[in-house]
């Protein structure tokens, strides 16, 4: 069981990476310094796909290193 859940922790960290790295929240050249030229957008689309994805694997990332914390060795 343990090892199971050592392999989903690897494959969900690699896949939390990957999906922050995809996502492009304020790609414009002025969003480095904190002014971006948007108040407020929704996300639409795959956009708001990615986010929901990342959202989900972040919650299995943070639950298989509790079940890790939880599972004695």
């Amino acid at each position: 069981m343990g090892n199971t859940l050592e392999i989903i922790t690897l494959v969900s960290a690699v896949l939390v990476i990957l999906l922050i790295l995809i996502q492009q929240r304020g790609a414009s050249l002025g969003s480095g310094s904190g002014s971006s030229s948007e108040l407020y957008t929704t996300r639409r689309g795959l956009e708001k796909s990615l986010f929901v994805t990342t959202v989900v694997f972040v919650c299995v990332f943070v639950l298989s290193i509790l079940g890790l914390l939880i599972i004695p060795a």
